[in-house]
């Protein structure tokens, strides 16, 4: 994406670092703890960070899911919703939970699961990471070492699309791998909060983008 002129957002997101943390001992906090909303906990080999998530990190996933949900309704496209389970694999040591994640071109192979095992399930397809406050781990490599294969990451002015490669990293694009179809340039306005126009009127507006440009040829083409 073309680089925004303005810096990106910062917020306080208070958060707390331990090592030395055994993958049982992770497994038994992510059990006590459970799903808790803003809650949110990194696992590297053996380095656990816990942060909680601020209003303005919450309000900018939901809003971003929002049109991603939306996007895939208004044209018709199959996708299954994660939202922000855990994703760990005791083999790589690694756990990690996605603001929001998506299953589209393997949406059939997860199709009526209830129950996730990435040992055996493809990952998410799509993963969004809210990027307001600096995560003390490498949450990119660890999304890479589960071999998703795209990341939005939106740091609350510009929205950054990696790529899984097959040398095991992520190199930024312009375009979705997902939606192959979308100009994200003109896309990636609709990011941005008119703070005088309520989010209905906003969405109302990104649904009319959608029909004007008649993407549904494009996505059955």
């Amino acid at each position: 994406m073309p680089a925004t002129l303005q810096p990106p957002l910062q917020d306080h997101e208070p958060r707390n670092m331990l090592h030395g943390i055994s993958w049982e001992t992770y497994e038994r906090m992510l059990e006590e703890i459970g799903e808790q909303p803003g809650l949110r906990m990194t696992y590297d080999e053996g380095s656990l960070e816990i942060m909680t998530t601020s209003s303005l990190h919450e309000i900018f996933k939901k809003w971003l899911g929002r049109l991603i949900e939306m996007l895939c309704f208004q044209l018709s496209i199959p996708h299954k919703c994660g939202g922000s389970f855990t994703h760990k694999r005791e083999d790589l040591l690694i756990g990690i939970e996605p603001d929001e994640c998506y299953w589209i071109q393997n949406e059939a192979a997860v199709r009526g699961k209830k129950q996730i095992d990435l040992s055996i399930d493809p990952p998410p397809d799509l993963a969004v990471e809210v990027d307001v406050s600096r995560s003390w781990l490498d949450r990119i490599a660890i999304f890479a070492a589960l071999r998703i294969p795209e990341v939005w990451c939106f740091d609350g002015r510009s929205l950054r699309i990696h790529l899984w490669q097959p040398i095991g990293e992520y190199t930024e694009s312009d375009t979705s791998a997902a939606f192959p179809f979308l100009p994200m340039a003109e896309f990636a306005p609709f990011l941005q909060f008119d703070e005088q126009t309520d989010e209905l009127t906003q969405m109302q507006a990104f649904v009319d983008w959608l029909r004007d440009k008649e993407f549904r040829n494009a996505v059955r083409g």
